[in-house]
C-alpha cells in the first residue's frame, strides 16, 4: 500500500471511514487499520484534529504569532530552549525558522492581555531568549487548507444557465 496516499487522504479528512479508505486504495479494511495503527505507533500520525472557526462559534479567542530570538547553547543548539518554550500549555505550534528570528511560536488566549502576560512573564524570561516580537492575528482566512472566510459561504459558484 502507498502509505503517502493514505496519509494525504487522512490529512484532508480524518473522519473518512475506513471502508472508504479501503475502497479508494483498493486494500482491505484490516490492512488499512493495521497500517494506521503502525503509523500511530511510529509517530507518523500524531493526532486527528478538527478545524474550528471560532469566530462563527462566538467564542472569544485571540491568536498570536511570536517571533523569538535566542542564542543556541553549546552541545544542545536550539533544542533545549525549544523544549522549555513548547512545554507551556499556551503554545499551540512552534517552529525553528531561518530568517530574522530563530522560532515562530503560535499561541492562543482569551484576550490580548492574556497573551501579553504569557510573553512577558513566561516566554521572554526563558534562559537563552534574547528578544520577542508579538504579532496578533486580526482575522483568519484559511487554516490547514480550509477556507474560513465568511465571504465564501454565501457565494454560489455555479454558473447561471438560461434556456
Amino acid at each position: 500500500m502507498e502509505e503517502s496516499i493514505l496519509l494525504s487522504l487522512l490529512e484532508k479528512n480524518a473522519r473518512r471511514e475506513v471502508r472508504d479508505l479501503a475502497d479508494i486504495l483498493q486494500e482491505s479494511e484490516e490492512n488499512i487499520l493495521e497500517t494506521m495503527t503502525q503509523l500511530e505507533k511510529e509517530k507518523v500520525i500524531n493526532g486527528y484534529h478538527t478545524v474550528i472557526n471560532w469566530e462563527r462559534a462566538n467564542v472569544d479567542r485571540v491568536s498570536a504569532l511570536i517571533e523569538v530570538s535566542c542564542q543556541p547553547e553549546r552541545d544542545y543548539g536550539y533544542d533545549r530552549i525549544a523544549s522549555m518554550i513548547y512545554s507551556y500549555s499556551e503554545v499551540e505550534t512552534m517552529y525553528l525558522m531561518s530568517g530574522r528570528s530563530e522560532f515562530i511560536v503560535m499561541v492562543e488566549g482569551k484576550t490580548m492581555q492574556e497573551i501579553s502576560n504569557f510573553v512577558g512573564s513566561k516566554l521572554a524570561v526563558v534562559e537563552g531568549v534574547t528578544g520577542t516580537s508579538t504579532n496578533f492575528v486580526l482575522k483568519k482566512y484559511k487554516t490547514a487548507g480550509i477556507i474560513l472566510s465568511d465571504d465564501q459561504d454565501d457565494e454560489d459558484d455555479r454558473m447561471v444557465v438560461t434556456p
